[in-house]
């Protein structure tokens, strides 16, 4: 007989995190379910919403209401398809934007690719992610020769120093307190890994290039970072906050912002849903699409980025291991094959 529940995971209040199992979803006319095999937990996100890092009244305070369902990057196998539902046929693998959950409802208008037949579900889980770095190096506006500085090397910061690689960087400084995070972007073609604080990055990286670099990267999420990040950017250079603070009232400007005339740019999640248009055609849906395309010839690697695996039964601790010891991860993989 077909199962007719889902086991999801749920957060249920501050640091409290349960697996329960619910009824399965049933797929209305444009809509399908997909079983799911792999999903990634966005350490940092998720590690904050758990936690309740964040200041009353952010956006984040707004966003986080319990029962709270986290996740939002995926692979599976469609299994049920409601009437008029042409996008995909059962079977089909796909990557698509969920909570995690064993079986998912995916919308007509959600974001949903096939996954390539070279690409294995431990390499497209990282689809969502993906699109997210790549709204930040957009808005970056890179040119031919740019000198790079990413700090912060969690999931997101390793994407974008692989892109920034990809639009033509001539240095890109990887910075992190984890050796391990730096020496794994530098293996992913990060020019020079710095490990150690941002502080101690800046003094390096003036050396190097005595100026400062075109374009740094703030995707540490901690808000003292943003400050060095002005520091360690050369006159008329871009600062892109891509890793979102709970605590934005703690991010302070330095005279280097007048003084140097720096372009502030903010990049998250949902500016790849809504700002496509005639100007800029690059949606979500499209960054997915590229995405795939640059993972199958080689030009990222995200398999090197999977540093833990959890059966989905077991996210108690793997949450555990995202608040105790965050600086570990990269990329922490629940596996929901094993149900």
């Amino acid at each position: 007989m077909p199962d007719h529940s889902t086991t999801a995971i749920v957060f249920t209040g501050k640091d409290q995190v349960e697996v329960r199992t619910m009824p399965s979803p049933e797929p209305r006319p444009g809509e399908f379910t997909v079983r799911l095999t792999r999903s990634l937990v966005s350490a940092g996100t998720e590690g904050i919403c758990l936690g309740r890092l964040f200041e009353p009244g952010t956006h984040w305070d707004r966003w986080v209401r319990y029962p709270f369902h986290p996740g939002y990057s995926a692979v599976g196998t469609v299994c049920a398809i409601g009437e008029g539902t042409h996008r995909v046929r059962v079977g089909d693998r796909v990557a698509v934007r969920s909570p995690h959950a064993s079986v998912v409802l995916v919308g007509a208008d959600e974001d949903v690719h096939l996954v390539p037949d070279s690409v294995t579900d431990e390499e497209a889980v990282w689809f969502h992610l993906a699109t997210i770095a790549q709204v930040g190096v957009r808005r970056a506006e890179h040119r031919l020769g740019d000198t790079v500085a990413v700090l912060g090397l969690g999931p997101v910061g390793q994407l974008a120093s692989q892109y920034a690689r990809v639009c033509g960087a001539a240095q890109v400084f990887a910075v992190d307190l984890s050796a391990r995070r730096t020496e794994l972007a530098v293996g992913n073609g990060a020019h020079t890994g710095l490990t150690g604080t941002a502080e101690k990055a800046r003094s390096a990286i003036l050396e190097a290039t005595g100026q400062g670099v075109d374009v740094v990267y703030d995707v540490t999420g901690a808000a003292p970072v943003f400050a060095e990040a002005l520091r360690m950017t050369r006159e008329f250079g871009t600062v892109v906050v891509l890793g979102d603070t709970g605590t934005p009232t703690a991010q302070t400007l330095t005279s280097d912002l007048i003084v140097k005339g720096l372009n502030i740019v903010g990049a998250h999640d949902m500016h790849g849903a809504f700002a496509a248009g005639p100007r800029n055609p690059w949606n979500n849906q499209r960054m997915g699409e590229l995405f795939f395309s640059l993972l199958a010839r080689g030009d990222l690697d995200t398999a090197s980025l999977n540093s833990h695996v959890f059966p989905a039964t077991e996210a108690k601790e793997a949450y555990r291991l995202v608040q105790a010891r965050p600086e570990d991860l990269t990329g922490l993989i629940l596996d929901w094959t094993t149900l």
